[in-house]
Formats: structure tokens, sequence, C-alpha cells
């Protein structure tokens, strides 16, 4: 998205001189299609060359006054006003700033036009300005504003196409990534060893305690349905994230009994803020999948929240030698979904002992 910023027509200084140089122009041409019978042209080329040259360089730093506030207030508009979210408030804001933008230069202009003609400067301020001089001061004002809304129009559009055309790129890399993670979920669901164990273990469970092979049986289904329905969505309730948790770890301490032990602290206002479905799981799975359990020194996953508004994932290090098949997914497909969803990116440490994982909470 930056780098979208970085292009846009406003920070490019080539494309805004060639703004200039037409809006320099556009004064010329509007002004003449509006009065071609004006006096103005008719004595224009009977002028001194200094009067000329004093002429266009007058215009051309109305242009570029012009231009360059009215590209100055957009760019500031943007930042505080969306054109998305509310476009009657933001037009009639921009509007109004442009007017008494342009009513301003041409308050100068007449100042400086009075001031070399040898006239009074009160008149001015009193409007007692000749006829003649009220009908060049109104012309130029029509001309200013015209060119004004122009460029107010062509920033507006650029805006908004740049805009559709950021969003479009974050959605589209987003469903990949979402595909990605749906088909890491069903590799999960086909995975023949995540099946046999799982299925292995509830044998034994229903020959030595029916009940707790029926609790077994009702959290593997959980964790089924969970995948189904959560690996389509872009965010999911942290509160839905833990109850699926809460299935998983049943199924993981009954295999590996006390070489596991979880600890899990997060407060309810916590639990009502957002993260990308499944994260908890595949960070839980890459901890089993990267370190020892055993009885005397158990592997320790401990979630909890923060006060900057994170899920901490920590776990006890026991590195394995010899790391089995890994999907490649996990953390990196965590990485690319936050940063498609939020500014803010999850923090990665490792330092020896632990291995902790900052996950920022997400608004829905």
């Amino acid at each position: 998205m930056e780098q979208s910023k970085k292009e846009s027509f406003l920070n490019n200084t080539g494309k805004r001189i060639l703004f200039i140089i037409s809006a320099f122009f556009l004064m010329y041409l509007i002004s003449y299609i509006i009065d071609p019978y004006s006096p103005y042209w008719g004595e224009y080329f009977t002028r001194s060359f200094s009067e000329i040259l004093e002429d266009i360089l007058l215009t051309l730093a109305c242009g570029i006054i012009i231009s360059e506030s009215s590209i100055f207030i957009s760019k500031k508009l943007n930042k505080t006003i969306s054109w998305t979210k509310t476009p009657v408030k933001r037009l009639m804001i921009e509007t109004t700033l442009n007017v008494i933008m342009v009513l301003f230069v041409n308050f100068l202009i007449t100042l400086f036009c009075v001031s070399k003609s040898g006239d009074n400067l009160s008149s001015v301020f009193t409007f007692s300005l000749s006829v003649e001089e009220t009908k060049g001061l109104i012309h130029w004002i029509v001309v200013s504003t015209a060119i004004a809304f122009m460029i107010m129009g062509i920033n507006t559009g650029n805006h908004l196409i740049l805009s559709w055309k950021n969003e479009a790129m974050r959605v589209a890399q987003l469903n990949q990534v979402a595909m990605e993670a749906e088909l890491q979920s069903l590799k999960l669901q086909i995975d023949p060893h995540f099946v046999f164990n799982n299925l292995s273990v509830l044998s034994e469970l229903i020959l030595e305690d029916q009940q707790l092979g029926y609790e077994y049986a009702e959290n593997f289904s959980k964790i089924y349905r969970y995948m189904l329905i959560s690996s389509k969505k872009d965010i999911i309730p942290l509160e839905d994230e833990l109850k699926f948790l809460d299935a998983y770890m049943f199924l993981i301490q009954q295999r590996f009994g006390k070489g596991i032990c979880f600890e899990i602290a997060v407060d309810k206002t916590s639990r009502h803020s957002y993260l990308p479905p499944m994260t908890l799981q595949l960070l839980v799975e890459n901890a089993i999948k990267h370190n020892k359990t055993s009885k005397k020194s158990p592997l320790v996953i401990r979630i909890f929240n923060n006060d900057n508004h994170e899920l901490i994932v920590e776990n006890t290090l026991f590195p394995i030698e010899k790391n089995g098949d890994s999907s490649g997914i996990g953390i990196k497909n965590i990485n690319r979904r936050y940063g498609l969803l939020s500014e803010r990116q999850p923090k990665i440490t490792n330092n020896g002992s632990f291995f902790i994982v900052n996950l920022p909470l997400l608004k829905g």
C-alpha cells in the first residue's frame, strides 16, 4: 500500500509541473471563452513586451498558487475526512476551502494591480473599485474558481482510483492467503497421521473409559466443524478461537498426557477482539512440532493478553534435533494475513528459553 501512495499523482513532481502548466493555459482559455470580446483581448498584443511578460508571470503565479493550494488541501483532507465514509461532508469542506483560497489569491492579485497602477489601496478595502476593475475581479474569480474545481475533481478522481486499486489488491491478496489457510486446514483434516493418531487414542479410550472416549469424539468433531466454518473467514472473535483451542487441547493432552501443559489467562474484554482464524492452532501445532515433550520437562504453552492490546503465545524451548516435514505455512501464513488486515504486525522473539509470539488483537 505504501508503494501505491508513493506513486500517487500528488507526489509525482513531473506530473505536478505538467499540471501547473495546464492550469496556466486553461486560465487563458477559460477567460477567453467567458468573454472573447473583452478589451483585455483586443489590447493584448498592442502592449509592450514587458507588460505581456508581467501578465504571463502573474497568470503563471496564480496558476501555481491555485494548483498547489488545491493539492495541499486535498492531501490534508485525505488524512482526516474520507471520501468513501463521509462524501457529502468532504465535498462541502473541500469546496469551501478551495473557494476561500481562490478569493484570497484574487484579493492579493487585486492589491498588486491597484498598487502598481498608483491607485489608492483603500479602494480595495472599501469596495470602491471602478466598474471595469470590479468586472475584471469578478471575471478572474470565476476563472480561478473553475480552475480550482477542475484540479479538485482530478485530485478526487485520482485519490478514489488509487483507493479502489489498493483495496482490490488487498482483497485479492487476502483471498489468496485465506485460501492457503483453508487448504492447510483441509490438509490437516485429511492428514493420515492426524487422523490415525486421534483414532488410535479414541479406540484406546473407548476400551478404558467410555465416557472419556465419548468426550474425545465430541471434541474431535468440534475441531472439524470449526475448521469448516472458520477457514473461509478473514477474522474471527478471540472467544471462538479459544473455544476451538479448548477442544484442540483436549485431544493433545489425551495424546501427550503430562508432557504438555497449557496455561491460558485472557481477560473478558480481550475475548471480544478478533484475530485471523486458526492462528492459535497453528502456533500450538508449531510448538509441538519443533519441541520435545516429557513428564519430567513438560512443554509449557502459555496464552495471555497484555496492556498493549496483544495476545501473547509463548512456549518453552526443548528443540528436537531433527524436525519432521513442515508445511511452510504456519507463522509465515499468520504474518501475511496480519499484513493484509492490520498495520500492526506479529512480533516473534526467541530468547533461547522461550519462543514468544505477540499477536495484535484486531477490531471487528
